[in-house]
């Protein structure tokens, strides 16, 4: 009877079991259920997308960058297509050094390429292909594919590659391109989308110049490729494509010949010139000098040719144009001498003696000219570059009233120029100084700070692109433009065109019996003056104004010794002109550092300038040669006709006539 009694304790314990477990197996079920639809029913149309999505990759395709071409098509900045062997170091199966060992016994690997490959791995994520070698050759494609099973994660990419044509020739004003590093890419994330998505696929953006500025406009508008992949990850078909849109092409102002001569002009030396047509504000030449050639970083630029340009004594990746600041020297002497006239401090015919120095306090400011230049009014002031006139002149006019009649000239100031980075220079004001120092005993301005600032010396420091504007808004009757050196931007695909937006500026107010005292001067200066010697025998009428800047300052008993200096210490050599003077069609400024004397260093340079844009004339082999080492005054040997000088890099088929400026 006991046993029964068990017997069915354990059958109820049994059934109690059988039913947890059948409760449990239906609750799964139950999820199950629950879950599939779930799937199935709720999150159906999302899962499908994201399944279509698998099965389809959006592969995006880069646009081809747009031309950049100078006034007469000449082609500066464009594209060629090549193969690069790429390394994705996330897909690759082992040590990515070794990997590179046995590609070099396949395709040729220098030490140059494996240090620019572990360069762009450390920025670049481990799923982003990194290249090891590009522009490879047809045969070095095919001894790779040939072999590719022995190297997963390395492949083969056709990419399009920026190409400057003219090598050193305008560098820094057309820039470069180069890889898009990680600080560019953080940048990045702050676009919106469709900026963002435009840049897919893309691994190179504008650096420097023009390249940078109209990133936007080169760049274009990426495409897609719709392609289905197999569950490995392999391209089935394509399924359907959208083309990109290729960037647009760069029309600019600049003539490229003339872009030429000038750094051929300036040689060895150190400087830069600006040239601005002062009808527009079309700028016809922008040299800095020395250069540098922008091919070198459109693949990555080596260790070595970085630490060359980079350590280099004469900083080739300066650009001097707009942003190196240089004091004026003499050149800033008309300006002084409108702003008199402006200001009634001074009139044409007043004259004041020059004993060769001129006394403020117990400091002696010397005259250049020994003895001084006895009577000086200020046509003279001007034509003989008299020190002492400017002196007494800042000493009567005092340094704000100066900074208010400078200024509208754009002294001190943005120019406008469509470049990046561009510095601003100082005309100097009791509230400049204020700002510009923190001891209250250094922002003070005390009156014999503004002896100097007559001559171009002292606190004033501008760029040459500034003064350039300044002689061009004077030689335009006071209409101060922006410098600008893009012309047009074209759609390739539509073929229309737009000038690019500009900063506005207010005219200068310039009565006309003033501007006729000072253009009379400054033509005295190229006829009769320190620059009679370079512009003798000129087909035209200029006008133009040297100057001298020092770099360090003379004490008060000594006496200016080039030669007993070292170079980089030696004064700077300016001049300013335009042409010509009754209807200008140009204005420039220049400097050649640590070159002396204004009208024997820079004077020629500008001459040839003038000649070119207003005659059609390239100098001799000889007097360039000469201009170069800074020897050279009126031509001596025979000019040729500009249009008919081949510069190297231009193409064959560039059009011989040039557009005048």
């Amino acid at each position: 009877m006991n046993e029964i009694k068990d017997l069915e304790r354990e059958l109820r314990r049994f059934r109690g079991r059988l039913l947890a477990a059948a409760l449990f197996v239906l609750v799964c079920f139950g999820l199950l259920a629950a879950r599939l639809v779930w799937l199935q029913v709720v999150r159906h149309e999302d899962l499908a997308q994201q399944a279509e999505d698998n099965r389809i990759a959006v592969v995006p395709i880069v646009p081809n960058r747009g031309l950049i071409v100078d006034r007469n098509g000449v082609v500066l900045a464009t594209n060629y297509s090549a193969y690069t062997l790429e390394i994705t170091p996330a897909k690759v199966s082992g040590d990515v050094d070794a990997v590179i060992d046995a590609l070099a016994s396949v395709i040729e690997i220098q030490p140059r390429d494996r240090r620019r490959f572990k360069r762009l791995a450390d920025e670049l994520k481990s799923f982003e292909s990194v290249p090891i070698r590009t522009k490879l050759s047809d045969e070095e494609v095919a001894r790779f594919t040939a072999q590719r099973f022995r190297f997963p994660g390395v492949d083969v990419r056709a990419r399009l590659f920026r190409s400057y044509p003219m090598g050193e020739v305008g560098s820094h004003l057309i820039g470069y391109i180069g890889r898009i590093n990680q600080a560019e890419k953080a940048a990045m994330e702050d676009w919106d989308d469709d900026l963002q998505a435009n840049y897919r696929g893309t691994d190179s953006i504008g650096k420097l110049g023009l390249e940078q500025r109209y990133e936007r406009e080169l760049h274009g508008v990426t495409g897609f490729e719709e392609v289905e992949t197999s569950a490995g990850g392999r391209a089935v078909r394509k399924l359907g494509s959208h083309p990109a849109t290729p960037g647009h092409k760069l029309v600019l102002s600049i003539d490229i010949r003339l872009q030429a001569l000038v750094e051929q002009l300036f040689g060895d030396r150190r400087g830069a010139l600006v040239a601005i047509d002062p009808r527009n504000g079309e700028v016809l030449a922008f040299v800095s000098k020395p250069t540098f050639d922008p091919n070198l970083f459109v693949d990555g630029i080596d260790a070595d040719s970085w630490r060359e340009l980079n350590e280099s004594i004469d900083k080739p990746l300066l650009n001097r144009a707009m942003r190196g600041t240089y004091p004026p020297g003499s050149t800033f002497k008309p300006f002084m001498a409108l702003a008199a006239l402006a200001s009634g401090k001074r009139s044409p015919q007043q004259t004041i003696s020059d004993p060769g120095y001129f006394w403020f306090g117990n400091h002696k400011f010397r005259d250049d000219k020994e003895g001084g230049h006895g009577a000086v009014d200020m046509y003279r002031s001007i034509v003989q570059s008299c020190d002492t006139y400017y002196y007494s002149l800042a000493s009567e006019m005092g340094v704000d009233l100066m900074a208010q009649h400078l200024a509208p000239f754009g002294f001190g100031q943005s120019t406008g120029i469509d470049l990046d980075g561009e510095l601003r220079g100082v005309l100097p004001s009791t509230e400049w100084k204020r700002r510009a120092f923190r001891k209250p005993e250094q922002q003070r301005w005390y009156p014999g700070d503004t002896i100097s600032l007559g001559i171009g010396q002292g606190y004033n420091n501008f760029t040459v692109l500034q003064m350039a504007q300044a002689m061009a808004t004077f030689a335009s009757g006071g209409r101060r433009l922006a410098p600008h050196l893009v012309r047009d931007v074209v759609d390739v695909v539509t073929e229309a065109k737009r000038p690019p937006a500009l900063q506005q500026f207010a005219p200068v107010s310039i009565r006309l019996d003033h501007m006729e005292v000072i253009r009379r001067a400054l033509v005295g200066v190229n006829v009769e003056g320190t620059s009679a010697a370079a512009f003798r025998g000129a087909g035209y009428v200029s006008g133009g104004k040297t100057g001298t800047a020092q770099v360090v300052a003379i004490k008060q008993n000594e006496k200016y010794n080039a030669s007993r200096m070292a170079e980089h210490l030696r004064d700077h050599a300016l001049f300013v002109a335009y042409a010509p003077v009754d209807v200008p069609k140009v204005a420039l400024a220049l400097i050649v550092e640590n070159a002396g004397f204004g009208a024997a260093a820079a004077a020629p340079i500008a001459r040839r300038v003038l000649d070119f844009v207003l005659l059609d004339q390239w100098p001799s082999d000889e007097d360039i040669e000469a201009t170069s080492i800074g020897q050279s005054a009126a031509p001596r040997g025979a000019p040729r006709r500009a249009a008919e000088v081949s510069i190297p890099g231009m193409a064959a088929s560039t059009p011989d006539a040039r557009s005048a400026p």
